[in-house]
């Protein structure tokens, strides 16, 4: 009766018809609300985030709202939001141009180039220094071939994890986890990152504490009886955790620490420069400083042209073994296999620098990935095949304290060990930041960002990292069973089995090619597991020290 009357009054317009014909517009749109099913009337949130505002409606013509009841179009802005692929909720914008948030608290604003920074950084550790030594017992071509796989095989891995990140629309190591296998997935996930990155964070404080004494020591040439505060590890380990680590991990975004993630990576290139250098100046075979202390500082001061005789006044030792092997297999190479394994760990810092990534798409991170693998795989290269061609097979597990083992004085080595150290310090915070959110995913899953908890957490991870590197170090042990057990889940074992999960069987079956080399890909994260963990067990039985960690 009211629609007739409307289209009668639309015909003879006047005042008193126009205040009937708003009436019966308000009581048409009242009809249509009221008839639709209660989940939808509840819904006012278009797909884009934005709030429905139902005036706008009020100003709609009866003819106009008519067509779209008759034509079922009407529906379509009360349609269920989750009906869109997550891919284009996540990643894609929406109609006004702006992409929703996710697990934080600000838009993706960090540069392809200070995202390759952070994550060389989150690669990088201080198992370069052990790189020369993994070659004197592979051999150059082995070492290389091993070095190459493992960097393809860690590609392939971020690849995993970025596909199903994609897939739904998740940017989080522990979601991933929860889509996958619901709570346990998450808490495996969540507790892996936080054991693995802590036992991370604790090798380098440790490294602080025990190598930074020694090179201002050398440095002042103070003696080895010195009491002085500024020569006492834990002392220092405290003062760097405050003025340095402290201050970057308060930092919101991770992307802000581009910049001294580009500093830590141009002292690597420092260390690797002076590697080169010293190469071309130190003769084979070299004398111990400590065999002759009467040639102090004599390297300099002799011809280096003759390497049969580098040192005047000096013992010349056998030089059979100045000479480089392409293949090598002795009781150490198996051990050289899980410390190459783990190089190119960095899959706990990949989805948080996804996430801060400006304009983010997989395939941009996807290169950045690319790019930043293929930087530490050149540097690692190149510190491995120096470092060993320059001591052979007399190069130690540590590459600086074979150089020391010349001259302990040499100001460029002291200024190498100190870069490496600056370079493992900014480290840290870098490491720390997945951590966090993995604690906050675990802890407080649903909580928008708070500054209280945001430092309280860092505050509390570093009070305890300082006390276990000051009080209890050889709890070290016990972080190289967990990093055996946790380094090959995150790269290995945890992106194959959540991309099996996520996929979906419609579009990649089980017996599919890609799910086939997935599984594949998590049992050879199995073995390395094995791997690392009976070598680390026989080392304890026979008192040695030969496995070690790539970081």
């Amino acid at each position: 009766m009211c629609l007739w009357q409307g289209y009668l009054l639309e015909e003879s317009p006047s005042d008193t018809t126009e205040i009937g014909l708003a009436f019966c517009r308000i009581s048409i749109l009242g009809e249509l609300l009221s008839s639709m099913e209660p989940a939808q009337s509840e819904m006012s949130i278009l797909p884009n985030g934005k709030s429905h505002d139902l005036a706008e409606d009020m100003c709609v013509p009866v003819k106009t709202l008519l067509e779209k009841e008759h034509n079922g179009t009407h529906s379509s802005r009360f349609d269920d939001p989750e009906g869109a692929t997550a891919e284009s909720e996540e990643f894609l914008p929406n109609g006004d141009g702006k992409k929703p948030v996710r697990f934080t608290d600000f838009e993706g604003k960090t540069s392809f180039g200070m995202s390759v920074f952070n994550l060389g950084n989150a690669i990088m550790g201080s198992g370069i220094l052990g790189l020369a030594y993994a070659m004197a017992n592979t051999g150059i071509l082995l070492f290389l071939f091993l070095l190459t796989a493992v960097a393809l095989l860690s590609l392939y891995s971020v690849h995993l994890l970025l596909k199903s990140a994609g897939v739904v629309g998740i940017r989080a190591y522990e979601q991933l986890g929860q889509r996958a296998f619901g709570t346990p997935g998450k808490m495996a996930a969540g507790i892996a990152i936080t054991l693995q990155n802590i036992g991370a964070m604790s090798s380098y404080l440790y490294i602080v504490k025990s190598e930074f004494p020694l090179v201002i020591q050398a440095f002042l040439k103070a003696e080895d009886t010195s009491t002085e505060w500024y020569l006492n590890g834990n002392y220092l380990v405290v003062l760097v955790t405050i003025c340095i680590i402290l201050p970057l991990a308060f930092m919101k975004q991770l992307g802000y620490l581009g910049y001294t993630s580009g500093f830590s990576l141009s002292c690597m290139v420092f260390f690797l420069t002076a590697v080169i250098y010293k190469k071309f100046q130190i003769p084979c075979p070299f004398e111990d400083y400590t065999s002759n202390a009467t040639n102090v500082h004599v390297i300099s001061n002799v011809s280096l042209v003759d390497h049969g005789h580098a040192y005047h006044n000096a013992h010349v030792e056998d030089d059979s073994h100045c000479g480089p092997r392409l293949f090598t297999v002795n009781s150490q190479t198996a051990y050289t296999i899980p410390i190459l394994a783990f190089a190119f760990v960095c899959h706990p810092e990949v989805l948080p620098i996804y996430t801060e990534l400006r304009n983010p798409t997989q395939k941009k991170m996807q290169h950045v990935s690319n790019i930043s693998i293929l930087i530490m795989y050149t540097m690692y290269f190149l510190a491995a095949l120096f470092g060993y061609l320059t001591f052979y097979d007399k190069v130690e597990p540590e590459l600086l304290h074979t150089y020391s083992r010349i001259d302990p004085f040499d100001t460029l080595i002291l200024c190498v060990r100190l870069a490496v150290l600056t370079a493992v310090t900014l480290t840290v915070p870098i490491v720390l930041f997945p951590v966090r959110r993995a604690i906050q995913q675990m802890v407080f899953p649903t909580s928008a960002f708070n500054w209280l908890r945001h430092i309280g957490i860092a505050l509390i991870l570093l009070t305890f990292i300082n006390m276990l590197v000051i009080f209890a170090p050889n709890i070290l042990g016990i972080f190289g069973i967990i990093g055996a057990t946790s380094a090959p889940c995150l790269i290995f074992i945890f992106p194959a089995v959540f991309y099996i999960r996520i996929i979906p069987k419609d579009k990649e079956p089980m017996n599919s090619t890609p799910k086939i080399v997935a599984m594949a890909f998590a049992a050879l994260g199995v073995l390395f597991m094995s791997m690392s963990l009976s070598f680390i067990i026989i080392d304890w039985t026979t008192g040695t020290s030969n496995a070690g960690g790539g970081h």
